[in-house]
Formats: C-alpha cells, sequence, structure tokens
C-alpha cells in the first residue's frame, strides 16, 4: 500500500512530517534515484534516500519512547554543535529527538522520540493537550495578577490562551498550558514585571515526572503509550493554513534559537595596510590603526534571579524535588 513520502521518512525516525516536507523541497531527497516532490508516494519496497543515507521506516512497536527530567544548562537541539545538547547528554544508543522544547535555564520533564509522525499531534495548540509547570518568580504575586494570568496576557502580537493558574506559596504558582510560545511563562512574568527564579515542567498531558530525579530518563510504560496514542488519535499532525512559500516552521524558529545560544565564533582580524617605500619617501604617515572594538554577542540576558531568602516566613526555594540518581534506561 502507497505512504505519502513525508510520513516515510517521519517513520523512520529521522524528523517530523514537517521537516521531511523541508528535506523534500530543498531537493536532497531521491527516490528509486530520481529527486522527489512534496507529496510524493511511495511503497514499502522503493529506495528512499536523504542526504545521501538511504532510510527505512521503522516498525510501530520498535519505535522509541522516553521521558526526561531535563536538569537546567541542557540546550534543548539535535543539533551536535551545540554544546550541552540534549542528545549528547541522554546518550541513547537510538535515533531520536526532543518533542517540543525547554527553555536552556529551565528544567522538568520532556518526551523525546524516534517516531516524528507523533511530533506535531502533541504541540499543535489546537489539540489542547496540557502541559503542568511549577514557577518560582523574584517578589511576591499578588491576586490581580494571577487572575491577569488566568485571563490571558499580551504577547508576540497575540493574546495568550486562558489558563488554570494556581497559587502555591507566596512566590509560587502552578500554570497549566495548551501553547507553546517562545518563552511564553517567562514572557507572562516580564509583563507583570515579575522575573523568574525557577521554572520546572512537571507534566505532559497524562505524564509526570513522579519518581524520575533530575538528569535521569526512562521508557514511557505500555499503559502510559496506550493511553497517549488514545489521547492522539484524533489530534491533527499538520496546520490547516498552508504556509507562504519561504516561511519558516516553528521547528526551524525554535532551531535557530537554540543555535543563537551557542558560543560565536571570533571574527577574524583585518590585515594592516602594508604601505611601500615610495609612499614613505614622500612623507606619508601611515595612518592610525586602532583596533576595532568587538561586536557584543548580542542579547545578554540578566542572569537568573536568586531564590528569595528565609527570612520572615518568605521561601528559601522550590522543595519535595531535584532528587538526583543514576541515569536509568
Amino acid at each position: 500500500m502507497p505512504t505519502r513520502l513525508n510520513k516515510y521518512i517521519s517513520e523512520s525516525g529521522l524528523c517530523s512530517r514537517r521537516e521531511a516536507d523541508r528535506f523534500i523541497e530543498q531537493g536532497v531527497v531521491f527516490v528509486n534515484g530520481k529527486r522527489a516532490e512534496v507529496g510524493t508516494q511511495v511503497e514499502p519496497t522503493d529506495k528512499v534516500v536523504v542526504n545521501g543515507n538511504r532510510i527505512e521506516p521503522r516498525a510501530a512497536e520498535d519505535a522509541i519512547y522516553i521521558a526526561f527530567n531535563k536538569p537546567p544548562g541542557i540546550t534543548t537541539t539535535t543539533e551536535r554543535g551545540v554544546k550541552d545538547n540534549i542528545i549528547r547528554y541522554i546518550k541513547h544508543s537510538e535515533r531520536i529527538f526532543p518533542i517540543g522544547r525547554l527553555d536552556k535555564e529551565s528544567q522538568g520533564l520532556i518526551l523525546l522520540t524516534s517516531n516524528g509522525d507523533i511530533v506535531n499531534k502533541i504541540l499543535r495548540a489546537g489539540n489542547e493537550h496540557e502541559k503542568e509547570y511549577i514557577v518560582m518568580v523574584d517578589k511576591p504575586l499578588t491576586d490581580a495578577v494571577l487572575e491577569s494570568m488566568r485571563q490571558g496576557v499580551p504577547m508576540l502580537g497575540t493574546i495568550t490562551k486562558p489558563c488554570p493558574v494556581q497559587r502555591e506559596t507566596d512566590y509560587i504558582f502552578r500554570i497549566t498550558l495548551v501553547q507553546g510560545l517562545n518563552r511564553q511563562i517567562r514572557r507572562m512574568c516580564e509583563f507583570f514585571g515579575y522575573e523568574v527564579v525557577q521554572l520546572e515542567r512537571i507534566r505532559i498531558m497524562h505524564i509526570t515526572l513522579k519518581g524520575l530525579g533530575v538528569g535521569d530518563w526512562r521508557e514511557l510504560t505500555d499503559k502510559e503509550l496506550a493511553v497517549l496514542f488514545e489521547k492522539i488519535e484524533h489530534s491533527k499532525g499538520t496546520s490547516s493554513k498552508r504556509r507562504a512559500r519561504g516561511e519558516k516552521t516553528p521547528q526551524q524558529i525554535a532551531s535557530e534559537e537554540w543555535l543563537s545560544e551557542a558560543p560565536r565564533p571570533k571574527e577574524a582580524k583585518p590585515r594592516p595596510k602594508t604601505y611601500g617605500a615610495e609612499a614613505q619617501a614622500k612623507g606619508r604617515h601611515r595612518p592610525g590603526t586602532g583596533k576595532p572594538k568587538a561586536a557584543g554577542p548580542g542579547g545578554t540576558g540578566k542572569a537568573a534571579g536568586k531564590p528569595p531568602r528565609s527570612t520572615n516566613g518568605k521561601p528559601a526555594g522550590r522543595t519535595g524535588r531535584g532528587s538526583t540518581g543514576s541515569r536509568t534506561r
């Protein structure tokens, strides 16, 4: 039975369907020796090559699904050139990639898989799949701020969707989102003049961090997988609105943001001009060669704020989470 080419590629574990379409548009995908086009159908016996490597779809029962408790400082990207990337940290024997992302300075639950077919079904806001977070800020929370967060906050040219927000302490609140806007929670807090001290994702849909120490990962259980596939059975994997040619996908934008966190290469120093004997004989002086100031790395954000001191009954930090242990497989 014929299969759409992007689905065939995603089932190999290489990437999501959307990224597979991007590879096809770039002309690096060949079927039986001929350059493929978006929408191409392939048979199980066809030879599919991406970037010079032949691929084959992975059987559904062989796909990898893991839950990882990401520590702060790990960047959610598959780019090998990015220091402390999530794939290098986990060191899984199979090719996997993250479903969505967590900011480098954030911690908590993130799912990784070899099945690119489910990525957008979980991530798309229209599918209403919940993600729950615990957030600590740098000063006491007010009821008015929490209520405003529930109603929606202006951000990135839109208003965030209404969401449940619950006070835990004077400095800590719990929030549940179905969106995944860039640095959404941090931007929501900044809008009201707060700085996030610590941000931890504790749940994605029905999957939680329970029993998983910081830096550890585990495979999803059969029961978790059964519920996961039941929840995404009718979820849409692609947007109903077609993107304009050249418009970047959310995955591409996220990838560029991840790469922007990597150290930038040093700029080459300009060679000094040479002056011949003729110029020197005429009394021409070599102009000043003051060294140009090096361009800054751009966007140096504030350092993470310190947790409130434990005086006058104020909490000194998160409790009940963050245990470490040996990595489990």
